[in-house]
């Protein structure tokens, strides 16, 4: 994270179709700007409206907030709330984005995460024994 950041900044924003929140490095910045043109030139192509502005609104809206050596951050509440997040969080991830889940809306996701919720399942199960 700290490479893709030019230091140590963390941008999350609530996930577009999922129940959790997003988390990426400042060095995505260009491609969501790239995306937002490729958007546009589609939506002129196919003779559809396209609100520039509300498109980049939507796609630059994330928080950015510094993170320690450790990987810790404050998360505001404004994105616990968006991403359902409560006494548990679940990472899953990796390459341009990561996510961040509250397990129980990891758990209703369908097969295709089997793997996560098998792995956010182990963990629970280990700060439950660790009495955490």
């Amino acid at each position: 994270m700290k490479e893709s950041s030019d230091g140590r900044v963390l941008c999350l924003s609530k996930h577009t179709s999922w129940n959790c929140l997003v988390g990426f490095g400042l060095s995505r910045k260009p491609e969501l700007e790239a995306q937002l043109d490729r958007e546009e030139e589609l939506a002129v192509r196919l003779g559809k409206e396209f609100d520039r502005d509300t498109r980049s609104s939507q796609l630059f809206g994330f928080q950015e907030m510094p993170f320690d050596d450790s990987g810790r951050f404050v998360m505001p509440d404004h994105l616990r709330l968006l991403g359902k997040i409560e006494d548990a969080l679940y990472f899953q991830g990796g390459g341009r984005f990561f996510t961040l889940w509250n397990p129980a809306e990891l758990a209703q996701m369908g097969d295709d995460w089997a793997g996560a919720k098998a792995a956010c399942d182990s963990f629970l199960a280990d700060a439950k024994a660790r009495g955490k």
